[in-house]
């Protein structure tokens, strides 16, 4: 049974136009004007009004993450389907081996997690220590399990954080194996040196885990990994970037021709750090790493994103519970689980902070939200594309909706939302997943298992992109 779309505003990265696009197998077949239906049992979906995207792809997301004594609240079935009530039909998770675990033994855990999926789905691999098997696990990863991109963190010293020695060694291998990079800067030591100072001196508040983690921190660790891609030819990818200083980093490098990605995600574009002086310990709910920066961040970030300097916007999710997961720190603001839920919400506030306020065009919007994490990590045009051939993943979005974010209406299996309050104009009406319509207005139909493992090789990845 086949989907034709009809009569749709057509958006993708480099065009607009009005069109319309058929779908059958799990494929888009054709793009065009003028299609009718191929069989007699074909869905027609009348998009007059209506903007036609490709579906979206979040390149950073955390589902059922085992960390700090708890484990992040979505799943693969429920954080999957959060995401396809928000238009984005393709995640890449995060397989984080403990410190001295294989590589392979976490991925054969991420695997058997995964299986519960309802939208596809890749995953990157965290090199959390340097061990006499990582360079033949790294090896194994790309050839074998189409796994070519490695997530190192400079924080978390002790647990999951690399050394620069650990760094510059999954650098190296990296660069053999044709591999990306991709790094989450903090300057881990002098974070733990500020934790330990706020907790001597009884500053036990989450307003405090930003404090240790101010974005100086982030801007030196930013630059030192750009340094240390640079002396071994290994280009980069900056994860969840945050700040000016990190920012600069970036633009300096990008300047000299090196081959510098970067992200960014929402909360870090829309909110700013006087969220955590909410009273009765509400402020916890943003706690992540790196913290919600001070105002005027925010605007550096926009025009990053507009300008090229940053190529994605991913969300970090990474939920946990209020009451039960981040009240674990009431009184250790380093006990309080790091993460938060945004999933669902991406499409609806880059679309309305974004779009509609002439931050960035829609054709940019596309790009961000669903074609360059595509093409950065080996997923184009199977994905992140309305083109005959790719994958019938499809967002069919009212631009004149309009709705409130909540926690008490969200998918998202989690009792708080980070932009609760926030208005949102435009929404998605349809989403379709491998040719099904698994959202219908406000209706999620999605299966548990029916996602897909999608390997992935990386094509150009050494080559300088500028802005």
């Amino acid at each position: 049974m086949g989907i034709l779309i009809k009569n749709g505003e057509i958006i993708t990265a480099a065009d607009r136009f009005v069109g319309d696009v058929y779908c059958d197998g799990g494929k888009i077949v054709a793009v065009g004007t003028g299609l009718v239906k191929q069989g007699q049992d074909d869905v027609v979906i009348d998009a007059s009004g209506q903007l036609v995207f490709p579906g979206g792809v979040d390149a950073h997301v955390h589902m059922e993450l085992p960390f700090m004594g708890t484990e992040s609240s979505d799943d693969f079935e429920t954080g999957t389907a959060a995401g396809v009530a928000g238009g984005t039909t393709s995640i890449i998770d995060f397989v984080i081996p403990g410190r001295g675990q294989d590589l392979l033994d976490g991925l054969a855990m991420w695997k058997e997690k995964a299986k519960k999926a309802v939208a596809d789905y890749a995953f990157h691999m965290a090199v959390t220590w340097w061990g006499d098997k990582t360079a033949r696990e790294m090896e194994h990863c790309v050839r074998e399990e189409g796994i070519p991109s490695f997530k190192t963190f400079m924080a978390y010293r002790g647990a999951i954080g690399v050394d620069d020695v650990e760094l510059i060694q999954v650098m190296e291998k990296a660069k053999e194996l044709g591999a990306l990079v991709t790094a989450h800067c903090e300057h881990g030591d002098a974070v733990v040196a500020l934790q330990q100072r706020f907790l001597r001196e009884g500053k036990t508040t989450p307003r405090y885990h930003a404090e240790s983690r101010p974005a100086p921190i982030e801007g030196e660790a930013t630059a030192r990994a750009i340094m240390l891609a640079r002396m071994w030819g290994e280009p980069i990818y900056i994860v969840h970037l945050t700040c000016i200083e990190a920012l600069d980093a970036v633009a300096e490098a990008r300047r000299r021709g090196q081959v510098v990605l970067a992200e960014t995600c929402p909360q870090y574009l829309l909110l700013d750090d006087s969220v955590y002086d909410k009273p009765d310990f509400e402020g916890a709910a943003y706690v992540m790493s790196p913290p919600i920066r001070p105002k005027g961040h925010q605007d550096a970030l926009w025009a990053g994103l507009a300008s090229g300097l940053i190529q994605t916007v991913a969300t970090d999710h990474c939920p946990f519970h209020q009451v039960g997961q981040k009240d674990m720190g009431r009184d250790n603001f380093t006990k309080i689980p790091n993460g938060a839920a945004g999933i669902e919400n991406r499409l609806g506030l880059l679309w309305t902070y974004g779009v509609l306020t002439g931050r960035i065009d829609a054709n940019k919007f596309v790009d961000l939200f669903a074609t360059q994490p595509a093409k950065i990590f080996g997923l184009y045009p199977r994905k992140g594309a309305i083109l005959p051939g790719a994958d019938a993943d499809i967002v069919i979005f009212d631009p004149t909706a309009t709705s409130t974010i909540s926690a008490k209406t969200h998918h998202h299996r989690c009792d708080r939302n980070i932009f609760e309050g926030f208005e949102v104009k435009g929404k998605a009406r349809y989403v379709i997943v491998n040719g099904r319509v698994q959202f219908n207005d406000g209706k999620l139909d999605v299966q548990r298992g029916a996602g897909r493992y999608l390997p992935r090789k990386l094509d150009k990845v050494s080559a300088p992109v500028r802005q």
